[in-house]
């Protein structure tokens, strides 16, 4: 059954307000929904006309009963690799639900709508993105990793450009997802993969990628 997902949400601050795309922020393990949405205030000014929003996961984590999650992490929670395999599944299903109930709600296409995640949120957007039938705008990937990568080549949809942002001093998920889900995503035939690695940055967004990331989303929304 599939879950609603709640969410935060800032509307263009354009003076008819109308909405003519739109930023999805899928956040980590732990966190919630307001854990990004400070990153709207910055890019807004930059991006007339984009709705941003960010849902909340739909599961409290074992680890901190305030905190939210996908799906369970086994080698964070001791999960079992089954029960981490069904919750990405369910969490795929809610995400999907939620993504086509925002382009039927603001009439926006696939094309006008970008899906930035970090962390668990990056596996969440690199997991279900290339399996929907029609390409978003484009993905930003900050700081996570490509799961059951040996799947993707059978199972991907849709080619969008993606963006993989990682920090090279990332405790939590190494510097090497990077170049495995970049490889990973080549070789399943996408023909844009672009890749910033931020220097002397741990498991964040650090000022250098999140610019980075701007000039990605205004030129897959054809801002520039």
């Amino acid at each position: 059954m599939t879950r609603v997902l709640k969410s935060m949400s800032q509307l263009p601050q354009d003076q008819d307000g109308a909405v003519t795309s739109a930023v999805i922020f899928l956040h980590g393990y732990g966190a919630n929904g307001a854990d990004l949405m400070g990153l709207a205030e910055v890019l807004a000014d930059h991006m007339p006309g984009t709705l941003f929003l960010a849902p909340d996961a739909p599961e409290t984590t074992v680890m901190a009963p305030m905190g939210l999650q996908w799906f369970p992490i086994p080698w964070i929670d001791g999960s079992s690799e089954e029960d981490a395999a069904n919750g990405l599944q369910a969490a795929s299903e809610d995400l999907n639900a939620y993504l086509d109930g925002v382009m039927v709600d603001y009439d926006l296409l696939p094309e006008q709508v970008v899906i930035f995640g970090f962390s668990q949120g990056t596996m969440m957007a690199l997991h279900v993105a290339p399996r929907r039938e029609d390409p978003v705008a484009g993905v930003v990937a900050f700081s996570g990793r490509l799961l059951q990568a040996e799947a993707l080549q059978d199972d991907v949809q849709s080619k969008m450009p993606i963006l993989l942002v990682h920090g090279d001093e990332d405790e939590v998920v190494p510097i090497d997802a990077l170049p495995h889900a970049a490889e990973t995503l080549e070789a399943a035939g996408f023909k844009e993969v672009y890749a910033h690695i931020m220097k002397g940055t741990g498991h964040g967004i650090g000022p250098d990628g999140l610019q980075v990331a701007l000039a990605f989303m205004r030129k897959q929304l054809g801002m520039e």
